[in-house]
């Protein structure tokens, strides 16, 4: 019943957006989705999806085999590098390349004495979007081809090799057929994550739908235009889901086994060039906005900002993303367990449903939420509470995951040795099953919180009046550019944000590490 329930509450804001989209009327809807506007929004969206995505796959595919099949100097501290501009939310990431790179940035300060007066404004608009959009989303398609890359069988490029196949040849024809599952897996996060986006949109000056969406609720007061353009952007975005499913529905399974080692290729005279790109992508995806976030942040206390409203904030942000990930955790077991221990086709359906909202943007899922408390649930407006419970919505998927692998990977034996013993049921899931699922679960929460923190648009149009949190007064302070405000809360964020990305990714591999370390001494 609880998953059931768990369920209605996923699916109650998608459909609801498009009860309210009709309610104007099918002709006016209609009227709608075949304008000129929907389609050149549908042109300038789909553009920046491709263009982002092409930007991401030319940094990732080099980087990921560099990293993982050559003989490049601090191979692992290249790969943790590259992959930390994940941490940055794109509205951060945009203020800092327009600080920086601007048409009177800090770039133009330094190339001033050169005559420089004016940069070209390449960070603004369709440009920009898609610079900002590709260098830091790459690390989805990273990680995932370093993966990838790792588990390939070196015998298949060898037998290429013997063939007569060159290098070249033997990369096309062997390797890369083999990336396709890494290769649709991260292509579709870089998409998913573009189409959502609205910080970096905003500040760039880049029209997309979800610009258009949040101006046509704010600014238009338009409930019904703002509720059909987001049905649009949802049809949109299950067509890219779609389209990835019947790509990789069309692979073939893959080898389980390594016949041997991979070997690293010397580099020899392409080292240089290597370490170049390399530096290249992590000085303008790391060392640019760490850079300008420390100076703007040092600068802001210089001329007497405090930290005292950013600290309200910063324990705003903790208090609601705390709430979602303890909230969004214990949705998550009833489905969960139904799934793993009691596998059938409704549980399957039931878990797999709960996974729609993380499909969806999470300016989509404020403004269902908007339309329906409005309209049925007066009481819950503005409240913490409808923020809450959009935050559930968009990221319980995390939880549920993590949660899954952890229960799937526990026998049930130890369950039901616990049963056969006369343990009731509750005393069962109090003693044993929870013990078991804890990890998973405690990891799937500090995900949802990572991701919570950073969360923009749901929170824009959800928040109390009065309500900020360290995203919003980023979005705010930057989109009017007054980086020195921006640069303090960006900081903050980062660094709460640590916490999370240590338990989720540092801390494992340390953990990994200290294993293989003293398996290797038991041998000794």
């Amino acid at each position: 019943m609880v998953s059931w329930a768990t369920l209605l509450l996923v699916a109650t804001p998608l459909i609801y957006l498009f009860v309210r989209a009709a309610e104007a009327g099918w002709q006016r809807y209609l009227s709608v989705m075949w304008s000129e506007r929907v389609a050149e929004l549908a042109v300038r969206t789909t553009g920046l999806c491709l263009s982002a995505l092409a930007v991401a796959i030319a940094v990732a595919l080099p980087s990921a085999w560099v990293v993982v099949r050559s003989d490049l100097p601090k191979r692992r501290l290249w790969a943790v590098l590259l992959a930390l501009p994940l941490v940055f939310p794109s509205y951060v990431a945009a203020f800092t390349w327009v600080s920086f790179f601007g048409p009177r940035g800090y770039l133009q300060g330094w190339l001033g004495p050169l005559g420089v007066e004016r940069l070209p404004e390449f960070v603004y608009g369709f440009s920009g979007a898609t610079l900002v959009l590709g260098l830091f989303t790459y690390p989805y398609v990273f990680l995932l081809l370093v993966a990838a890359i790792r588990t390939l069988d070196p015998a298949l490029e060898e037998s290429s090799r013997a063939l007569g196949v060159g290098r070249a040849g033997t990369f096309l024809s062997v390797v890369l057929p083999q990336l396709r599952p890494a290769f649709y897996g991260g292509s579709l996060l870089v998409v998913l994550y573009t189409l959502s986006d609205f910080g970096a949109v905003s500040i760039v000056r880049f029209n997309t739908f979800t610009l258009s969406i949040y101006n046509a609720y704010r600014g238009l007061f338009d409930r019904s235009l703002a509720a059909a353009l987001a049905t649009v952007l949802v049809v949109l975005t299950l067509a890219w889901i779609g389209l990835e499913a019947g790509l990789a529905g069309r692979l073939r399974p893959a080898q389980e086994r390594r016949s041997s080692a991979p070997r690293r290729s010397p580099l020899g005279r392409w080292r240089w060039p290597a370490m170049a790109f390399l530096g290249t992508v992590v000085a303008l995806s790391l060392v640019v906005p760490t850079g300008v976030i420390v100076f703007w942040g040092v600068r802001a206390l210089w001329i007497g900002n405090t930290l005292g409203r950013v600290g309200l904030e910063a324990l705003a942000s903790v208090g609601v993303s705390l709430a979602a990930a303890v909230v969004a955790v214990l949705l998550a077991l009833p489905p969960v367990i139904w799934s793993v221990r009691y596998p059938g086709r409704w549980a399957f359906w039931v878990e797999r449903g709960c996974h729609a909202g993380y499909a969806l943007p999470g300016l989509v899922v404020g403004l269902a939420w908007v339309f329906l408390a409005t309209r049925y649930l007066g009481w819950a407006y503005q409240t913490l509470g409808l923020l809450v419970t959009a935050y559930v919505v968009r990221f319980l998927p995390q939880a549920l995951a993590a949660g899954r692998s952890a229960l799937a990977a526990a026998p049930p034996v130890l369950e039901e040795a616990a049963r056969d013993l006369g343990s009731p049921p509750l005393e069962v899931f109090r003693t044993v099953t929870l013990p078991l699922v804890r990890p998973g679960l405690l990891m799937g929460g500090a995900l949802v919180f990572l991701t919570a923190m950073k969360e923009l648009p749901a929170t824009l149009i959800l928040r109390p009046s009065g309500f900020e949190t360290l995203a919003t007064r980023i979005w705010s302070t930057a989109t009017e550019g007054i980086y020195s405000e921006a640069a303090l809360p960006s900081f903050l964020l980062l660094a709460v944000s640590a916490v999370p990305l240590y338990l989720l990714v540092i801390r494992p591999a340390l953990g990994e590490r200290r294993g293989r370390r003293a398996a290797i001494g038991r041998l000794r």
